[in-house]
């Protein structure tokens, strides 16, 4: 089950609603691992395909951890040396008035000048035409008239460049004028905007209730990161103690055992040669459902799945396919600590359901690798289910909801609804 949804990278999202926080915390934990593992692969292809030396240092992904060994999570303005959170607001205001300001002048300077030039080129015009005329009379005059005529011309000149100058002058005063009433006018609007923003917020008591419920939501999902993972280390710690890690019975070490007949008159319909068939033989045509009953019968009967430990009969928590709302309907009926395991109907494995004081449960059982674990909150690989519901009668499962397994949950109909399994 955990290696199909880490090939696929895709959990349905009815199978995902039947995780609880602490499964969905480490299924996110698990996926990210995996996407790491696939990145250095990927990486180390591309090294090689390019033929460079590799580094003794290959790349790699490190999170830097805090005092309390978690994430180390930086918040800005909250931090050792930094500024205040309205600080750099009013910071951030100040930068986009100014630069809106300079936008303005520089589009009022370019207008402006456009005017001044069409101004004095109309008056250079006149100028030079009069000029002209006064050059024709100048022809027909005295020497000193010619003198004063260009004495007279250079004043001009002169005195056109000095009121161009001071009128530039007057017009760069004017610019820089409206560009600082204009910053002025823009900070005041943007800070009262926000000022009005943060005021409406403190006194809607909506914003206020959704922004506790929001920052209890963050602090309920990292206690329940920091439980899973303080479960992973007990239970990996436990397991070590007991000598129960990736362990098989010797009951099962050689070849595959046939299974006894089960209790009552339902008979397991026994097959010779090899029980496990290749994927690929499997026809398209065929269904889920009809997928997950073949799986059990040629998979998990010779496993002796559903079977009491040490006696030829199905125990009496185990079940068939059924839904998850009709197993809701049997746990009902009984007390905090009744449990039952049923084939999961959506994906191949199993899920034990949990009657506890404030509801129900569920919680899946991976059986990929031929022995039994809970997905993503204990590591604990057992031989078989029933070793694996022997050690959490002792055991919780989590933690935090401390699920002994008390009660199983027997058959409530006759024939049992894990009968067509074995005929």
């Amino acid at each position: 089950m955990l290696q199909q949804i880490l090939e696929t990278m895709y959990i349905e999202p009815d199978l995902l609603a039947e995780l609880n926080e602490e499964q969905k915390q480490i299924l996110f934990f698990k996926m990210r691992q995996e996407q790491i593992r696939r990145w250095k692969e990927r990486e180390e292809s591309l090294e090689l395909k390019q033929q460079k030396p590799s580094t003794r240092n290959g790349k790699s992904v490190n999170w830097l951890l805090a005092a309390d060994n978690d994430v180390w999570v930086w918040v800005m303005g909250e931090g050792p040396g930094d500024k205040p959170y309205d600080q750099i607001c009013d910071e951030i205001i100040a930068e986009r008035a100014r630069q809106q300001a300079q936008k303005e002048a520089g589009e009022l300077r370019k207008e402006k000048e456009k005017e001044l030039i069409r101004r004095f080129s109309t008056s250079l015009k006149m100028g030079e035409r009069g000029i002209k005329r006064q050059k024709e009379v100048e022809k027909k005059a005295e020497v000193d008239q010619a003198t004063r005529a260009a004495a007279e011309d250079e004043r001009i000149q002169m005195e056109l460049k000095r009121k161009e100058e001071e009128e530039r002058r007057r017009q760069e005063e004017e610019l820089k004028r409206l560009e600082e009433e204009r910053t002025q006018q823009l900070y005041i609007n943007l800070k009262e905007a926000q000022e009005m923003v943060q005021r409406n917020e403190k006194e809607d008591p909506e914003w206020r209730e959704s922004l506790r419920k929001s920052k209890a939501a963050d602090e309920r999902r990292r206690s329940i990161a920091k439980q899973a993972r303080a479960d992973y280390k007990r239970h990996s710690l436990k397991a070590i103690e007991r000598g129960k890690v990736s362990a098989m019975t010797q009951n099962f070490q050689g070849s595959p055992v046939k299974p006894p007949v089960p209790q009552r008159k339902y008979a397991i319909n026994r097959k010779e040669g090899n029980v496990r068939k290749d994927a690929r033989s499997q026809k398209s045509s065929d269904n889920s459902h009809e997928r997950i009953i073949r799986w059990f019968r040629e998979q998990q009967i010779p496993l002796r799945a559903g079977y009491e430990k040490d006696a030829d009969v199905i125990a009496p928590w185990f079940h068939g396919v059924i839904t998850r709302q009709d197993t809701e309907e049997i746990l009902s009926k009984k007390e905090a600590g009744a449990f039952l395991i049923r084939i999961s109907e959506r994906m191949i494995g199993y899920c034990l359901s949990y009657r506890s004081s404030d509801g129900f449960k569920h919680f899946l059982i991976d059986s990929s690798k031929d022995s039994y674990t809970f997905f993503g909150v204990d590591q604990l690989q057992h031989a078989t289910l029933a070793d694996l519901v022997e050690y959490h009668k002792e055991e919780p499962i989590t933690l935090a909801g401390a699920e002994l397994l008390l009660e199983p949950c027997g058959q409530s109909k006759d024939p049992p609804d894990y009968a067509h399994l074995f005929n």
